[in-house]
């Protein structure tokens, strides 16, 4: 396979913008095209959309701040990081952000990037133009049912 045919299986995977917990996202690139080496998303998230606590046993992540100011916690560290600064999460450290502004512009880089496939079973395909709602609590069943399925399919733990 090359890389342009990498491109237009892309084009199936995700032609646009998901709604994801309030805000939405779109794949940058997916691990279809990088052989699952890495997942790059575009997200937008409004405050109040952050996860709890948590550590991955598989992915790093990095995140790249387009917009808004964000607060990070990796293993105990804060970080507060503005528009332009990066920040680094590697796996089996836990971490968690929460966004001090009303919203925030985020890259954020998964490697390797199966986690991608989380954002996509738990967002819902959002359109061509893309929406910030306020995020809806979940119910105690969500609950059960996203930390079950972190951490049997994707090997995360939450820290609660």
């Amino acid at each position: 396979m090359n890389v342009n045919d990498l491109l237009q299986a892309e084009k199936a995977i995700a032609p646009a913008y998901r709604s994801y917990n309030g805000g939405y996202f779109k794949t940058l690139l997916s691990p279809a095209q990088t052989g699952g080496e890495m997942a790059l998303l575009d997200m937008v998230l409004p405050r109040g959309a952050e996860p709890p606590p948590h550590v991955h046993e598989r992915e790093d992540e990095t995140f790249y701040i387009l917009d808004g100011t964000v607060q990070f916690v990796v293993d105990g560290v804060v970080h507060t990081l503005t528009t332009g600064a990066a920040l680094f999460a590697p796996r089996r450290i836990p971490h968690y952000f929460r966004i001090l502004t009303d919203s925030a512009h985020i890259l954020a880089l998964m490697t390797p990037g199966d986690l991608w496939n989380y954002f996509i079973e738990f967002s819902e395909p959002g359109g061509e133009t893309p929406r910030i709602t306020v995020p809806q609590p979940p119910t105690p069943e969500q609950i059960q049912y996203l930390a079950e399925r972190l951490s049997d399919r994707y090997r995360l733990s939450l820290i609660i």
